[in-house]
C-alpha cells in the first residue's frame, strides 16, 4: 500500500519565460539560463539544473528552489502546485 504525502508549504521564487520578462529573467537566474531565439522571437531557454541542462519552452516558469537551484516547470503543473504568496500574507 502506498503512503500519501503532502508538499510542505515552502515559498519559492519564479518567473514566467516570456517577452515581458526576457531581461529580468536573466538577472533572476544569475547565469543559470541561456535564452534561445529564432528569427528575433524568444522561443525558449536552456536552464542549468542540478540534474544537468534542461530546456524550457516559451511560457514555462523558471523556479528557484529551496537550495538556490533553478529548474523549468510547465504552466499547467505550476498552476496546480503553486499560488501567489503575496495573497497569503
Amino acid at each position: 500500500m502506498a503512503l500519501h504525502y503532502r508538499k510542505k508549504p515552502v515559498v519559492i521564487e519564479a518567473m514566467q519565460l516570456n517577452m515581458r520578462n526576457r531581461d529580468k529573467i536573466l538577472d533572476f537566474a544569475q547565469g543559470s539560463i541561456t535564452l534561445k531565439w529564432d528569427d528575433g522571437y524568444l522561443v525558449g531557454a536552456y536552464v542549468q539544473t542540478l540534474e544537468g541542462c534542461m530546456y524550457a519552452t516559451y511560457g514555462d516558469y523558471i523556479i528557484r528552489g529551496v537550495d538556490g537551484e533553478y529548474y523549468p516547470c510547465k504552466p499547467s503543473i505550476f498552476e496546480k502546485t503553486y499560488e501567489l504568496a503575496d495573497q497569503l500574507f
